[in-house]
């Protein structure tokens, strides 16, 4: 069996779909802005590593509070089909397609919450999907949303997933790709036969040219890391305007 394995935030489309999701229901929801009165600190505490990239997300989704999962079912079905499906890079859709015709089993591996990544896995025809294990309860979230178990970032993307591999593994793992932009993903493309990066960042790019990995640098919305950082602050914002079309 063969693998082809694939991040998603500026791997498979040039954007932080966690930052993306929160415009889109900020947009819908403008009164949940509040969130940032939470989140600024949080920021700030983070940055000076008092808590963990785990709690800074957990406060992050504060902008959910006090909705349903069936409401938050309900937006992620339409942020899918709205802002992410038409944001998909068509060079990186060619590569799942071309894994896929050659009957490699799918996987989506990201550090971006499970509740809206497993939709975006199943409508991209992904046979698993992975990602940080956020709880959503059925009453109404909390301040900060529960995540049952790491963020699923680093060598924990490995161990989601290891029992899909074989008992025995030879690694690199033959017959096997991986995809991904960010030096945090070094596990995860050095664990297959065929790494690619796409649009890396410095220091994996340093990687790539000395270990002569493959780079895919599709055209992308934001080409400069400062454009990139101001769309995440918008997005974070609520002010990142709507796909159009």
């Amino acid at each position: 069996m063969s693998f082809a394995i694939f991040d998603l935030d500026q791997t498979l489309l040039p954007y932080d779909t966690q930052v993306l999701f929160c415009n889109y229901v900020l947009r819908r929801h403008p009164l949940r802005r509040a969130y940032l009165a939470l989140f600024g600190p949080a920021v700030m505490l983070r940055a000076v590593g008092i808590i963990s990239t785990r709690t800074l997300k957990r406060v992050f989704l504060s902008y959910l509070r006090g909705l349903t999962e069936k409401q938050i079912a309900e937006l992620v079905d339409s942020f899918v089909e709205a802002e992410v499906v038409p944001r998909l890079y068509p060079e990186l859709m060619a590569e799942v397609a071309r894994h896929k015709a050659a009957e490699r089993t799918l996987i989506l591996n990201t550090a971006s919450p499970i509740f809206y990544a497993a939709a975006i896995g199943e409508r991209l025809g992904f046979d698993h999907t992975f990602g940080t294990p956020v709880r959503l309860k059925d009453i109404g979230q909390p301040f900060f949303p529960r995540i049952d178990g790491a963020n699923n970032k680093y060598d924990v993307k490995l161990k989601a997933m290891r029992h899909l591999m074989p008992v025995e593994l030879t690694l690199p793992l033959p017959g096997s790709w991986a995809y991904s932009d960010s030096k945090a993903d070094l596990p995860l493309l050095r664990f297959v036969e065929s790494p690619v990066t796409v649009h890396p960042d410095p220091f994996l790019a340093a990687i790539a040219a000395e270990e002569a990995w493959p780079v895919l640098t599709p055209a992308r919305p934001n080409p400069t890391r400062a454009a990139y950082r101001r769309d995440c602050a918008l997005q974070a914002l609520g002010l990142f305007p709507r796909r159009k079309g």
